[in-house]
């Protein structure tokens, strides 16, 4: 055997361990454009795209579950039931942007052209079959928002109504966090955990932030056990591990220094 074969040998016998198919990385994000355009395009045909989607979904099923696929049916039949119910969210999430972005024109603008709503709307595809335990596709869905947006919200996620995020990028939000209604978060926000252990796997990881919260860029909120309490204020790059009353105003006060004279 030449040096060349034994490379080649040995790079076909690593990655057959575990195998794995690509194909389903670019499958899923084709779907994934393709279900946000059927929703928001009005030249899309929602009848024939639907019919299209569901080909495709049970494609990336079958190549997610590589054994069983027989739950593919009854978990595209459950998932397309929610779409109407997903599309009345995401229309107000886009509502809650024209409404609090003064650099919005129209609503028109927001569905076109803001990553904040497009990592939103992902979000909520990608939760609703998260939640019916379906094989890897949320996370790639997820993954493929990420870095269209540079937002990433893990599918798991709970995120409630009429929920803004602006700029988006850097922005992140992890699997066990629970968001509830009118909240709204800037760039480069992070909702995380304090500590990173397998263990930890199904315990609650993140923080809660109740109603009507702003939290404002670069602030990092950590924790399962933290709860940011309603109509609270949370400035820009506050570091916060423990709760926060309802009605709070977290900020750092800047401090200024005069140079000295030589």
């Amino acid at each position: 055997m030449t040096a060349r074969e034994s490379i080649i040998h040995k790079i076909t016998a690593s990655k057959n361990k575990p195998h794995l198919d690509f194909n389903i990385k670019h499958k899923t994000e084709v779907f994934t454009n393709n279900l946000f355009y059927t929703l928001f395009d009005a030249n899309a045909c929602v009848e024939k795209n639907i019919k299209q989607l569901e080909i495709d979904f049970n494609e990336i099923y079958k190549l997610a579950c590589k054994i069983d696929g027989s739950n593919c049916a009854k978990i595209w039949q459950i998932f397309l039931s929610k779409l109407p119910e997903i599309l009345e969210n995401l229309n107000l999430d886009a509502k809650e942007l024209v409404n609090n972005d003064p650099a919005s024109n129209n609503i028109e603008e927001v569905y076109l052209a803001y990553p904040g709503f497009f990592a939103i709307a992902i979000y909520r595809f990608s939760h609703e079959l998260f939640k019916l335990n379906t094989p890897l596709i949320p996370r790639l869905m997820s993954e493929y928002a990420h870095s269209k947006t540079g937002t990433d919200i893990h599918p798991g996620a709970t995120i409630g109504k009429s929920f803004f995020i602006d700029h988006a990028t850097g922005t992140v939000i992890g699997e066990t966090c629970l968001i509830k209604d009118h909240v709204k978060i800037y760039q480069g926000v992070t909702l995380g955990a304090l500590q990173v252990s397998k263990e930890l796997k199904n315990v609650k990881r993140h923080p809660t932030v109740e109603d009507n919260v702003t939290i404002y860029a670069n602030a990092t909120i950590l924790g399962g056990e933290t709860i940011i309490g309603k109509n609270s204020i949370i400035g820009g790059n506050v570091w916060i591990t423990e709760s926060i009353p309802e009605n709070s105003l977290v900020y750092h006060k800047s401090e200024i220094r005069l140079k000295q004279k030589k």
